[in-house]
């Protein structure tokens, strides 16, 4: 099958851009390093494309009951007219088929947005769910450019090229409008993967050539960088952040994934309410926590065992460098014994060598997420 360019391709091959396949996508890993892309994200901007990151169209009178249906959290209770909501979808044993965002653009149509890597199983999820029900389900990734604006200087970036007011007031964490950016109708996200204040922003792809010119050119003087994902998966762990395919995958459940906040067992039916019910009555068996290691020379792998006391506690899911805490990090399912601050080992599964960490239940940076709600 031959390899699908996201629509920056041209400026990422010209910036002499790493490129990766993802899916069948060729897509931008680094452009310089990941260390100094992560450090621009968190002291000025990073700019991000994810491949095939894009909306799911849901549309019709039976809109907010098919995600009332597939969703753990309340979507009627708790999205209005331009909010967004992170959540998941479940299947009946209550495993994660996918983390994602619904954005609200009116009572009768929502946005899905999807991990790039699970879009196809979203979407046949929700088309099979609303058999029957009053509701178009519709793809429309393909058509749309996604471009990620993350960092302290971003609201100063893009409120010189946008039409709107993205003051904390007008434009909180979690919501979004609609804008002419760089002349371009698009939808101002104010979400992001990154931890730091940032936007998100979808249009027609056929924009994607000058927004991408226009914002390259504005963030020149403010110290912005193209970043790859790369940066993205080092940012991410830094806040702890789950990954979906290795954090969370179908045999996890959003209360195993420290993720119990994002369900709404109130709401009424849902599928997999039942499996998450008994879960949270006996109390998960495990849960994802983080653990931070001494210097940046290891970096743990999906795999290696984590000690606890002597003793098998759980095993890594992810790691990667964070290079402003300074420290290797790691992700990985412990029993609930493990502790916050808890010592730990984590053996190398190719070398056997002990590495000492320390356990977290809470984000490496910026704890309190007041970075982000700047």
């Amino acid at each position: 099958m031959p390899v699908r360019h996201t629509p920056y391709h041209q400026e990422f091959v010209e910036l002499g851009a790493e490129m990766v396949d993802r899916i069948g996508f060729e897509c931008a890993f680094r452009f310089t390093s990941i260390e100094e892309e992560h450090l621009a994200t968190r002291n000025a901007v990073g700019f991000y494309d994810v491949y095939r990151q894009g909306p799911i169209d849901i549309k019709g009178p039976d809109a907010e009951a098919l995600l009332q249906k597939v969703t753990v959290r309340d979507v009627a209770r708790r999205l209005t007219d331009g909010g967004v909501l992170y959540t998941s979808l479940c299947n009946q044993a209550g495993g994660m088929i996918d983390d994602l965002t619904v954005y609200r653009l009116s009572p009768e149509q929502f946005w899905v947005v999807a991990t790039p890597a699970r879009a196809d199983v979203v979407e046949a999820w929700l088309r099979e769910q609303g058999r029957g029900m009053r509701v178009y389900v519709t793809n429309s990734i393909s058509g749309t450019a996604y471009l990620s604006i993350q960092g302290p200087r971003s609201r100063e970036l893009l409120a010189g090229l946008c039409d709107a007011d993205l003051s904390s007031d007008a434009l909180p964490y979690f919501r979004f409008v609609w804008a002419s950016v760089t002349e371009v109708p698009s939808m101002v996200s104010r979400t992001g993967y990154s931890g730091e204040l940032g936007y998100e922003l979808y249009y027609a792809r056929d924009w994607a050539h000058h927004v991408w010119a226009s914002v390259f050119a504005a963030g020149n003087e403010l110290g912005a960088r193209p970043c790859g994902l790369g940066a993205l998966r080092s940012v991410r762990i830094e806040k702890k952040y789950p990954l979906y395919g290795l954090d969370l995958d179908e045999s996890t459940s959003p209360l195993e994934a420290s993720l119990g906040w994002t369900v709404d067992l109130d709401k009424g039916p849902f599928v997999g309410r039942e499996a998450l019910a008994k879960q949270t009555e006996e109390r998960p068996s495990r849960r994802l926590v983080g653990i931070a290691l001494e210097g940046t020379d290891f970096v743990p792998a999906p795999g290696d065992g984590v000690e606890a006391g002597s003793e098998p506690a759980g095993t890594v899911t992810s790691g990667d460098r964070g290079h402003l805490v300074g420290r290797s990090l790691a992700m990985a399912y412990l029993s609930p014994e493990v502790e916050h601050g808890a010592r730990v080992i984590i053996r190398s599964a190719e070398t056997n060598a002990e590495h000492p960490g320390v356990v977290s239940t809470v984000p490496f940076h910026d704890p309190e997420g007041v970075r982000l709600r700047a």
